[in-house]
C-alpha cells in the first residue's frame, strides 16, 4: 500500500512510520505545521509542533530512507481547533481539543488530501488497534492501557478508519523506545509532549483570559442560592473543580465544594459538594458509530466520558437524535463538551460501539 505517515517529530509517530516501511509498504512522511509561529508550541516536554519537532521527524525520515515533506496545516487548525477550544469555553463547555485534531485535521484534512495524492492510509502514532469485522472496521483500546487513545479517536467514521493504520495498537509503550534505540532513532528518549499543544505553559486559564477577556460572574452555592464570590469568567471554570474557586470561607459543614455547573448567559458558577457531582443519565448529541452499526434498542455498556478515567457500567439507547447514557455505577465530574465513548463489556471492555458530545446531564 501507499501509506503517509504523519511524524510529529515524537518517538511514537516514528516507530510507526518505521514499523509501515518495515512491512513493505511504500511509505512517505509528512510533518504537520499546525501554527504560524511554530517556535511557541513547545516548552520542555510540553506542546508540540516546533521547529525543532519538524527536523527530529525529517531526521527520522532520512534513517528510514523515505521522502518527507512538511504540509501548512496551521490555518485549518486555528479555525477547527484552537477558535473551536475558546467557543466552546465561552458557552460553558469543555471541549477536548486532541479529539477535535484527530477528526478534523488528521483524519479529515489530512486523509483528505491523502487520498486525493492516492494514498491508501495515513498511518499514526496513536495507541489503539483496529481490526476487521465481516468487512467492518473495529476500533479497540491499546494493548498499553496506560497509553490507550481510543478515546480521542471514537469519533472516526467508519471510512475513515478504512484509511488508518495504527501500528503501535498491541504494544506497550517501554517497548517502542527500546526499539526506537535499536533502529537508531534519536529521538527514541525523547520526553512525550502533554497538556494541551497550543497552550505550552498550562495555563489555560490565562490563554483563555486573553482571548475572551473579563465577562464578571458570581460564584453561587447550589443548595442556598448564596452568592460566595466573584470570578471573571465562566470560561475559568470545568464541572469537577475543586481549586482555584476564589472562595475565602469553607462551606459551613468545612467540606469542600466543587464546580457543579456553568451558567454563561447569566456568568452564574454553582458549586457544592461532591456528591451533587454523581450523574444518573447523560444526553449527548451526534453520535458517531466507527463500525457503522448505530445502537438499535437498550444496550449494555461501558461508558467512559474523559480521556483517563471516568468509566462505568452503563445502558444506552438512541433516543431521536441523541445518545442517552445512564450509568450504573457513579460517575462524577461529567462536563458537557466533553465525548462520551461506549464500550462493548463482553468483549473485556475494549471495543468501541459509539460517542457522542456530552450537551446536558442530569
Amino acid at each position: 500500500m501507499r501509506v503517509l505517515a504523519a511524524m510529529s517529530g515524537g518517538v511514537d509517530s516514528a516507530v510507526a512510520a518505521a514499523r509501515a516501511v518495515t512491512a513493505g509498504h511504500d511509505v512517505v512522511g509528512v510533518h504537520l505545521a499546525l501554527s504560524a509561529k511554530p517556535g511557541t508550541l513547545r516548552t520542555g516536554s510540553r506542546g508540540c509542533c516546533t521547529v525543532e519537532d519538524s527536523h527530529d521527524a525529517r531526521r527520522v525520515a532520512d534513517i528510514l530512507g523515505i521522502p518527507f515533506y512538511v504540509w501548512d496545516f496551521a490555518e485549518r487548525f486555528t479555525e477547527d481547533v484552537v477558535e473551536d477550544f475558546v467557543a466552546e469555553y465561552a458557552a460553558g463547555r469543555t471541549p477536548n481539543p486532541c479529539l477535535k485534531c484527530n477528526e478534523r485535521i488528521k483524519f479529515e484534512a489530512l486523509l483528505d488530501k491523502a487520498i486525493a495524492l492516492g494514498f491508501d492510509a495515513v498511518c499514526t502514532g496513536h495507541y489503539a488497534r483496529l481490526s476487521q469485522v465481516d468487512g467492518r472496521p473495529e476500533l479497540r483500546r491499546s494493548a498499553d492501557l496506560a497509553k490507550d487513545q481510543s478515546y480521542v479517536l471514537a469519533s472516526l467514521t467508519p471510512e475513515q478508519l478504512r484509511h488508518a493504520m495504527f501500528p503501535l495498537g498491541g504494544s506497550l509503550k517501554s517497548d517502542v523506545r527500546a526499539e526506537a534505540t535499536e533502529r537508531g532513532l534519536a529521538v527514541a528518549e525523547k520526553p512525550d509532549s502533554y497538556d494541551i499543544c497550543f497552550i505550552p505553559d498550562g495555563d489555560t486559564r490565562a490563554f483563555l483570559d486573553a482571548k475572551l477577556g473579563e465577562r464578571p460572574g458570581t460564584l453561587v452555592d447550589d443548595e442556598t442560592g448564596a452568592v460566595l464570590g466573584a470570578h471573571a469568567g465562566v470560561h475559568g471554570f470545568t464541572v469537577g473543580q475543586r481549586h482555584g474557586l476564589g472562595i475565602d470561607k469553607p462551606a459551613p459543614d468545612g467540606r469542600p465544594r466543587y464546580v457543579l455547573s456553568l451558567e454563561p448567559v447569566s456568568g452564574n458558577v454553582r458549586v457544592g459538594p461532591v456528591e451533587r457531582l454523581a450523574v444518573r443519565e447523560i444526553v449527548a448529541a451526534r453520535p458517531v458509530w466507527p463500525s457503522g452499526v448505530a445502537l438499535t434498542g437498550t444496550v449494555d455498556c461501558v461508558a467512559q466520558v474523559r480521556a483517563h478515567g471516568g468509566t462505568a457500567t452503563a445502558e444506552a439507547t438512541l433516543v431521536g437524535a441523541d445518545l442517552v447514557v445512564r450509568p450504573a455505577g457513579e460517575l462524577r465530574g461529567v462536563a458537557p463538551g466533553q465525548a462520551v465513548v461506549l464500550y462493548r463489556p463482553d468483549a473485556g471492555g475494549d471495543v468501541v460501539l459509539g460517542s457522542g458530545m456530552i450537551s446536558a446531564t442530569r
